[in-house]
């Protein structure tokens, strides 16, 4: 069984070779269970959490994911995202590789929220705002500008020094990246807003948005975590990642749920059917539209198999 750190990872997994595969997998028969989510008690911080996420592809491979998820990981200078991927022989069951966890799900997830945006977002999108400053951050930023011409970015975080800190990481002459303090008026101005945190209150307000506009939601993965408020789903077009996940499990839309604010029927689409074309995703040019990912393991397998024919 090969061993596939997170270097190998990372140099296997280009945003644009991603997206390709994720859109393919989508459009592919594959097998999802409901993943298992527990709620680890945690006597030293925050509650902890444990994923297990398998699927299948028949006859080709089989994988699963172990996750952990400990928010209070930040103040003793460690991930709060931490596990591993074990690919496993299709046919036979007989385990092939154990890869890297966490490079894999920010790498995936950033591709989910790029596949989504090609269908969902203005193709002369130009300015994006990433709200948030954790792991996820930049490949966020990348896997954007990888199915559109971002060339303007600003990044805002609760802890104004590490968004600065980012910032600087990433900027370069032909890609512009910048640090705010001022949430409200960067949403106002930008193209694209991409949210990956844990807050448990709107950051978002829908009256800061305008024509136009894409919401890309990535954290906020419980119920009752919320990135985003009420007047952002009256005003947007709503897409989630797939309806089974994005209903139980994000906040963003299990509230508005519960209170009335958002019927099921008026989810417009997820990546199954966006990518099957049995959905249109942005219709005009003016439209807000919103995207909801809370992860499925289809996007955690083929990313996996990726890695396997790359590494």
């Amino acid at each position: 069984m090969r061993v596939i750190p997170a270097s190998d990872v990372e140099a296997a997994l280009d945003f644009e070779s991603l997206v390709e595969r994720l859109r393919q997998a989508f459009r592919r028969d594959i097998e999802v269970p409901v993943r298992h989510h527990h709620d680890i008690e945690n006597p030293l911080g925050p509650e902890g959490t444990l994923l297990l996420m398998p699927a299948w592809q028949v006859g080709r491979h089989i994988g699963i994911k172990m996750v952990t998820i400990f928010p209070g990981n930040g103040e003793k200078n460690l991930p709060a995202v931490m596990g591993v991927y074990m690919l496993l022989n299709g046919k036979t069951g007989q385990p092939q590789a154990l890869i890297d966890g966490p490079t894999l799900t920010v790498k995936r997830t950033a591709a989910a929220s790029a596949l989504a945006s090609s269908y969902l977002s203005r193709p002369d999108c130009e300015r994006l705002l990433m709200v948030g400053t954790g792991a996820l951050a930049p490949h966020l930023i990348l896997a954007h500008a990888a199915v559109r011409p971002i060339c303007n970015v600003l990044i805002w975080g609760r802890n104004a020094e590490k968004a600065a800190k980012l910032a600087r990481s990433l900027n370069r002459r032909d890609f512009r990246v910048e640090h705010t303090t001022d949430l409200e008026e960067a949403a106002r101005g930008a193209h694209l807003i991409s949210c990956a945190t844990l807050s448990e209150t709107p950051l978002i307000k829908g009256e800061w948005l305008t024509p136009g506009q894409h919401l890309d939601l990535v954290g906020a993965f419980k119920p009752d975590m919320r990135e985003s408020d009420d007047v952002c789903i009256r005003k947007a077009r709503v897409f989630v990642d797939t309806r089974e996940g994005a209903c139980k499990e994000g906040g963003d839309i299990v509230q508005p749920l519960a209170d009335g604010i958002l019927d099921a029927e008026d989810i417009a689409g997820d990546l199954f059917e966006l990518t099957r074309g049995e959905r249109a995703g942005r219709r005009y040019y003016d439209q807000i539209t919103l995207f909801k990912s809370v992860g499925t393991a289809i996007e955690d397998l083929a990313a996996a198999q990726l890695v396997v024919e790359r590494a």
